[in-house]
């Protein structure tokens, strides 16, 4: 099972497509719902693009919607998602699912990027099998 912090995390993959920017309403923008994900996540060109935006150090290498991403990941993985739309949820549940499935080495580099230290992991260890 895929621990729900790296849910929280994988959001931030899934935000790439969803989100440009914060919400006056405590929901992030709705404007990138409809994206196709399967198109990103079949296309290792795209899939590459939004994963080096996401290992950098900084954003050079992202493009509008990875640098936005960036800003929210923080926020997203103290609040588990909690300002996600039920599509941004679910999008980034397939994400991780795709990540832990399909890409395991490429999820352990994203883990290991935004959550060094295993806080947010602990914190939901709970909630492991769910």
């Amino acid at each position: 099972m895929v621990p729900p912090v790296a849910r929280a995390f994988v959001f931030g993959i899934a935000v790439a497509v969803l989100v440009t920017d914060a919400s006056a309403v405590d929901k992030y923008p709705d404007k990138y719902d409809n994206i196709n994900l399967s198109d990103i996540l079949s296309n290792e060109r795209l899939f590459k693009r939004y994963l080096g935006c996401l290992l950098a150090d900084n954003d050079r290498s992202c493009n509008s919607e990875g640098k936005e991403l960036r800003k929210y990941i923080p926020e997203a993985l103290t609040n588990n998602c909690a300002k996600c739309t039920e599509k941004q949820k679910n999008g980034a549940e397939r994400v991780i699912r795709f990540l832990h499935d399909q890409k395991p080495a490429d999820f352990q580099k994203l883990l290991a990027k935004w959550d060094p230290q295993g806080v947010y992991r602990r914190q939901y260890e709970d909630r492991v099998s769910t």
